[in-house]
């Protein structure tokens, strides 16, 4: 089972009156980074949500936001009296200076000034805390159970491509056989060419032919190619985790092949397939950044 690094959870609940949103959005990062967007009154709180988030999701970019819905719940807050009065005080030493000073519209319009109302500074209950930690534990399983959905759409392209390149890994012996007369001719042409047969040790051109031959050689590379593949579908079906840096580990093994494979073909439709191949192995590795 593989996991996808893209994932969104939501939930939504009741704690204390007041109602609460927990949201996450979750992006690929090499580590666990998050930006928490929560209350003030939960920033104590915050070390403890992280660790949930870090233990589900693991790794990646992750953005948390909790919002509450103050009008499920009486606002608290209080009038400043003092800086009231002060506000009274000071409008009306003007008085005798504004002649349609209308006295009634001051107190609306004094309620209205900086600091005059204030809200009350909420401790944490913790009986409200308990109230949203569901609240929470179910946005991140909802997260985590899209992210599973992501990963299993990847598992499947990862599978088809594989797929494709172990079929161009066979479609290579098709021309292997052909390579290896055709190089043996070429060679025997260049050498009746350019030196005289009078003068040619047969068992040393032999020799050199097979040494030749031995150097350009892709079977081991072909079967090498051939386990990663099969290594990289095994572990790609193993249940208990999500892999996605021993998958990118694979395929760079995966690639490596290719490469030595496209090194020593020394033939045009074998670098056809061999291209083909990297073609698919690039699609593949852009999509691992994205796998947990």
């Amino acid at each position: 089972m593989i996991k996808s690094m893209t994932g969104y959870g939501k939930a939504s609940g009741l704690a204390s009156k007041r109602k609460y949103t927990v949201e996450i959005k979750t992006l690929n990062s090499k580590q666990f980074d998050l930006l928490a967007r929560i209350p003030q009154i939960f920033k104590e709180k915050e070390l403890e949500i992280r660790s949930m988030l870090q233990k589900k999701l693991e790794r990646g970019k992750i953005e948390t936001t909790i919002s509450v819905d103050e009008t499920a719940a009486e606002a608290s807050f209080e009038i400043n009296r003092n800086l009231v009065k002060k506000y009274y005080r000071e409008i009306l030493e003007f008085k005798h200076e504004i002649e349609d000073l209308n006295t009634k519209e001051l107190l609306p319009t004094i309620l209205k000034l900086p600091e005059v109302i204030q809200a009350i500074p909420e401790k944490l209950e913790e009986k409200e805390w308990e109230a949203l930690l569901p609240i929470i534990k179910e946005a991140i399983d909802n997260c985590d159970n899209s992210r599973i959905k992501e990963g299993n759409l990847l598992e499947e392209d990862f599978k088809k491509r594989i797929n494709i390149i172990k079929s161009f890994l066979s479609a290579v012996e098709t021309f292997e056989n052909q390579r290896i007369t055709r190089i043996r001719a070429k060679l025997n042409q260049d050498l009746e060419k350019y030196v005289d047969n009078k003068k040619l040790d047969e068992n040393r051109f032999e020799q050199e032919l097979v040494y030749y031959l031995e150097k350009i050689d892709i079977t081991e590379e072909k079967v090498r190619l051939s386990t990663h593949c099969e290594y990289f579908l095994q572990t790609l079906s193993e249940k208990d985790k999500s892999n996605g840096k021993k998958l990118n580990f694979i395929s760079q093994e995966i690639g490596r092949e290719i490469n030595t494979i496209g090194s020593k073909a020394n033939d045009s439709d074998i670098q056809k397939l061999v291209v083909q191949m990297k073609d698919e192995l690039e699609k593949i590795k852009e999509q691992l950044f994205n796998i947990l």
